[in-house]
């Protein structure tokens, strides 16, 4: 989540602030620069041709919104986008709303992050989402963690882990990078820790090339397989594999055919270091395997995460206490905005249940996912783009490219707390309707309210803020949800949207109705810590085609590199969360003052006649085309051979929207193919 002091410092930016900066000035500072000047408390807009922002009422912008949907000559035409940050109470009216006006165009973040998570899931134990809750991670032998650093992106999982690893379990980091905190962890609160350096969390740390990590699963499950070979019985769980699971044999003559020079070349890793995670493996009786967007944002992210299934359902460790899938994620809502129907494609089921609630016809016509829609506002398609927070623009891939695609739009709309680089480019109209923060009071006619959230583990809890609002002109997110439906749909909606603003209990009543899992939505989500959606793969159940857990059979990802071609992935720094940026250090990495880095295996730097701190430029290369970041500093670091790592949203602007995960659709942000040539001077 974003810092508190955040959402609660004293800066504002007001019609005046906009008065005083034009458009063009603001551009040229940077997202760190942007986010600096604080809290948006009017609504502005940004006339098309104009150079500054000019404050607008909300009446008038809802009508603007309202005139320009009219306009289009089809619902497809606007497209409508979600962050993660936003509520279930919020996500549900939003989505409603899309399908009261005809489209199903509900791109979201969850289409950049862990679309890819769902789709493995989904068709391998019958549910998009992790098996695991809190009190696995009490239990667990051992947790594998891949892709993924705790310490940047996951800080609240830190001390989960130190209280694992305090009490025996072992903790495999599999990580191209060697981070600092999850190998050993000072927590906060605790000085003795911070003095004394903090406590080792890594049992085994296995640096993969990027890209690696479906050859290390594969050289696991191989090493497994041989171990199951000398003591028949004695290694897999063959009742669960037999009761539970479809496709052991295509999976075993994959692992046979499958050589150790091939898994040594793929994961960058030797056989012994192979073998050190196996025997974690077969050391212990209840694992857990987290991931991230280490895995889920390259082009077999989908296969990959399926090899980490493959690892579990080995030995039974889906539907067992303390064992499971964990698919991190990072915003504090993007499984929920899913479960409340945040998305482009089609459930029938649910759109039925919709339409019987509120008395209309939805479209089964699939809408557009965010790669979709930046391919479709290109096009001319799209000629309004409506963002419930986030940073579309910087959220997302090939920047430049995104950027164009804003300009064509006759108008964009963003709801935001802060400014960012995507409120800067329109060549026609843009809003900013500046909203609540979450840590802030939200009181409507009937009262103080408060919205719920669905974390990484299922539990749906509330959340609500009590600070005093940063201006008397914001609106909650339903706010403006509901004012906007009532602008827009007005007597076409037999829903009572005002109503709704002034109580969300009544919005909850609705996620009941059309929801499986709310029951008595209202009176749980009031009870201690909220409570657990069910999840049919946690009781093993698996709603598949063979109504089994599936083994899946896949090649090796393969990354044909050219002569001086390095593999790039974007990371998070220490001090920065998704697209927000609080400082300029990377202190667990040792980077200070600047962002404009690319970490370098020192051996890469040599054999190009680099030096350290040397200016260089970054071209990236696909399908003929190359993209171009100039004046990034070299760092030396303990990377493999081959790869590299750069920041983002910084080098956004590389990643190639062609270059996308099978199946999901995930922008490839981790596997970008570049060059490095030094700097002109």
């Amino acid at each position: 989540m974003p810092r508190p002091s955040w959402e609660s410092t004293r800066r504002r930016i007001d019609a005046a602030f906009f008065a005083r900066h034009s458009v063009a000035e603001l551009l040229s500072e940077s997202d760190y620069v942007l986010g600096q000047y604080g809290r948006l408390v009017e609504p502005v807009y940004l006339p098309p041709g104009g150079s500054h922002y000019q404050a607008i009422s909300w009446d008038a912008a809802y009508r603007l919104i309202a005139d320009e949907l009219g306009k289009l000559s089809s619902p497809h035409e606007a497209a409508f986008y979600t962050s993660g940050r936003t509520s279930n109470e919020a996500a549900y009216l939003f989505q409603l709303l899309v399908r009261q006006l005809g489209t199903n165009n509900l791109p979201d973040c969850a289409n950049l992050c862990h679309e890819s998570s769902g789709v493995a899931l989904k068709e391998t134990v019958g549910v998009g989402k992790g098996t695991v809750q809190l009190e696995d991670f009490e239990q667990a032998d051992a947790i594998f963690i891949l892709g993924q650093n705790p310490g940047t992106n996951h800080p609240r999982m830190m001390s989960t882990l130190q209280k694992a690893a305090a009490r025996g379990c072992e903790i495999v980091a599999v990580n191209p990078l060697p981070e600092a905190a999850l190998l050993r962890f000072a927590h906060p609160q605790n000085p003795t820790e911070l003095l004394g350096g903090g406590s080792t969390i890594t049992s085994l740390f296995l640096p993969v090339q990027i890209d690696g990590d479906a050859a290390l699963c594969k050289g696991i499950m191989k090493e497994l397989l041989d171990e199951e070979r000398k003591r028949p019985g004695k290694v897999f769980d063959w009742e669960f594999i037999r009761q539970h699971t479809s496709g052991i044999d295509a999976l075993i003559e994959d692992l046979d055919e499958v050589t150790w020079a091939e898994l040594e070349s793929g994961s960058g890793l030797h056989r012994p270091q192979i073998r050190a995670a196996a025997e974690v493996w077969l050391r212990s009786r209840r694992i857990i395997a987290c991931w991230a967007m280490g895995l889920t944002q390259h082009k077999a992210a989908v296969a990959t995460i399926q090899q980490v299934v493959n690892l579990l359902l080995l030995g039974g460790h889906i539907g067992r206490p303390g064992a499971g899938l964990c698919p991190v994620r990072g915003h504090s809502n993007v499984q929920g905005d899913r479960t409340m129907g945040i998305t482009p494609k089609v459930d029938d089921g649910f759109l039925s249940r919709l339409e019987q609630r509120f008395g209309f016809v939805a479209t089964r016509q699939p809408g557009l996912d965010t790669v979709g829609t930046i391919e479709a506002m290109r096009q001319g398609k799209v000629a309004l783009l409506f963002s419930l927070g986030g940073n579309f623009l910087s959220a997302t891939p090939d920047t430049e490219v995104t950027a164009e695609a804003l300009r064509r739009c006759r108008l964009a709309v963003h709801v935001s707390t802060k400014l960012h680089r995507g409120h800067l480019i329109s060549d026609h109209g843009t809003l900013i309707l500046p909203c609540l923060g979450r840590t802030e009071r939200d009181l409507q006619a009937t009262g103080p309210q408060f919205v719920t959230v669905e974390n990484s583990m299922s539990v749906v809890h509330r959340s609500q803020g009590h600070l005093n609002p940063a201006s008397s002109q914001l609106r909650s997110e339903v706010a403006i949800v509901c004012e906007l439906a009532e602008a827009v749909l007005g007597g076409r909606s037999q829903v009572d949207w005002l109503r709704l603003r002034d109580n969300y209990d009544l919005i909850r009543d609705h996620i009941e109705a059309t929801i499986p899992g709310f029951a008595h939505f209202n009176e749980r989500v009031r009870g201690g810590d909220g409570f657990i959606l069910p999840n049919t793969a946690r009781e093993r159940s698996f709603v598949t085609s063979s109504h089994k857990a599936m083994f899946t059979v896949e090649p090796l990802p393969r990354h044909d590199l050219l002569p001086g071609q390095l593999l790039m992935m974007t990371i998070r720094t220490h001090d920065q969360f998704n697209t927000t940026i609080y400082g300029l250090h990377d202190r667990y990495r040792g980077v200070f003052g600047g962002r404009r880095v690319i970490l370098m295996n020192q051996e890469d730097i040599q054999s190009r006649r680099l030096q350290a701190k040397q200016l260089v430029d970054l071209h990236s290369h696909f399908e003929g085309e190359t993209r171009t970041v100039r004046r990034f500093v070299v760092v030396p670091y303990p990377i493999p051979p081959g790869c590299t790592a750069t920041y983002f949203p910084e080098t956004n602007v590389l990643v190639p929207l062609g270059s996308r995960a099978d199946k999901s659709r995930t922008p490839t942000s981790k596997s970008v193919v570049i060059t490095v040539t030094p700097s002109e001077s």
